[in-house]
């Protein structure tokens, strides 16, 4: 193995290294001949650091609050090869949708430890959870709470569900991913009175069991505080509801939105920080109440899939304009990375068959769709950058794939798992053929 001319391989998974090529591997695999085997845009997921940082969550939140569960959140990116490994690994699922469920059921998940989120679940989505014995429904609206006790009742079962709070606190993140502040469309607010009439109903009925309450503030949140404010203002609220309704909580979660490092210069929380806040907050506000522990349950999504997924591109046009910019043209863009035109997410990127040459050229990234938005790296300095070079782009393994498009009817792509040295297919890449599998004429 050689030495990495670029301090940005901290970024990538775990096992990444530079072999004496000066080809990025990860994995034990050449991602040079991975882009050869499987043909590019091609996302790599590596195993190790996927259970790695399951594991790394557990540990540091179960060390500071023992009765902590896990569960990862599917959107950031689910497929029947990770349902599998979170499985084995002793996670929970979060799903928000009747796909992401039936991912669930394929790998015979233990059902559980499956909690339903959404803020309009449909009616059939809500048969198969309650029929397949969901562990949890996090109940979004008063419309939503009484069809779940309707279909519970023609079932014959109590279900046990959870509200979603919004507890009025801004995470000082995007616009876009903000779901914790008054106006959102999601969750009973505290301050309108809505939050309590939500608890007095669900006590009230007949074939619900109101076992805790949730919220999420949003994502990625770039520092602690602002669990913290929620976990008081939400564990205060969950006091007076013991007292004015025999409300006894047993479950609390503050859900997830764990931010992860994408560029150099971005500064994050990490795991142990997170969990800190989070659990001496709640310590803290049970003892102060006079609460019984309830257990904590973390979603974590970002966390857990973000720097274990790396996108592989092959460079095409290179478009140079003097004293203005060097455009950087790639086969893949915004059809499975919408990252940066929708949120102004920022990306690092590298040479992958040119790792230990110098990195002294400044480049944008451009992809191949027909829009002016379709630029996933601004102004980034990489090695010197030649048509079929393959540039890497680390911390792509949360929220790309999932909403990934077939936009100017590009196909998908392949994604692979690494580890030990091998690789094997986990999705494969779109077909034309697949793209019109649906259409008639």
């Amino acid at each position: 193995m050689s030495q990495s001319n670029s301090p940005k391989l901290s970024l990538f998974p775990l096992t990444s290294e530079v072999n004496s090529r000066g080809h990025l591997c990860i994995g034990g695999c050449d991602t040079t001949a991975l882009a050869d085997e499987y043909g590019t845009p091609l996302y790599v997921f590596d195993e190790f650091t996927l259970r790695s940082k399951c594991r790394e969550f557990q540990a540091e939140f179960t060390k500071r609050y023992q009765d902590t569960l896990v569960i990862y959140a599917s959107k950031a990116f689910l497929n029947r090869a990770l349902a599998l490994i979170f499985k084995e690994e002793g996670l929970g699922l979060d799903v928000v949708s009747g796909g992401e469920l039936n991912v669930a059921q394929s790998v015979a998940f233990p059902p559980d430890k499956v909690y339903f989120h959404g803020n309009n679940k449909r009616v059939d989505e809500l048969k198969q959870a309650l029929g397949w014995g969901i562990g949890r429904v996090v109940v979004d609206d008063l419309r939503e709470l009484d069809l779940i006790d309707t279909l519970a009742g023609e079932m014959g079962i109590n279900q046990n569900i959870w509200l979603r709070l919004t507890p009025g606190v801004d995470p000082h993140t995007h616009r876009h991913t903000t779901t914790g502040i008054l106006d959102s469309k999601f969750g009973f607010p505290l301050t309108t009175g809505q939050a309590e009439t939500a608890v007095a109903c669900a006590m009230s009925a007949s074939n619900l069991s109101l076992v805790g309450f949730h919220f999420h503030l949003g994502s990625p949140i770039p520092d602690t505080s602002p669990y913290q404010l929620a976990i008081d203002l939400t564990l205060r609220f969950a006091g007076e509801m013991e007292a004015k309704h025999n409300l006894h909580l047993e479950e609390f979660s503050p859900g997830g939105g764990f931010a992860v490092k994408y560029t150099l210069d971005h500064t994050t929380p990490g795991t142990a920080d997170y969990a800190e806040a989070i659990a001496s907050k709640l310590t803290s506000m049970v003892s102060e109440l006079g609460l019984a522990c309830p257990t904590c349950v973390i979603e974590p999504g970002r966390g857990i899939a973000g720097q274990a997924g790396v996108a592989l591109y092959t460079v095409g046009a290179i478009k140079e304009i003097p004293r203005m910019r060097k455009y950087v043209c790639i086969d893949g863009g915004m059809g499975d990375n919408v990252r940066p035109a929708l949120y102004e997410a920022k990306y690092e990127a590298v040479v992958a068959n040119r790792l230990d040459e110098e990195e002294t050229t400044k480049v944008t990234i451009a992809g191949r769709y027909c829009e002016s938005a379709d630029i996933l790296v601004q102004g980034v300095t990489v090695a010197p950058v030649s048509s079929g070079d393959i540039i890497a782009i680390p911390v792509s393994g949360a929220y790309s794939i999932p909403m990934a498009s077939n936009y100017n009817m590009v196909p998908r792509p392949a994604i692979i798992m690494v580890k030990d040295s091998k690789a094997r297919l986990i999705r494969k890449r779109e077909s034309y053929r697949d793209l019109m599998a649906l259409d008639s004429t």
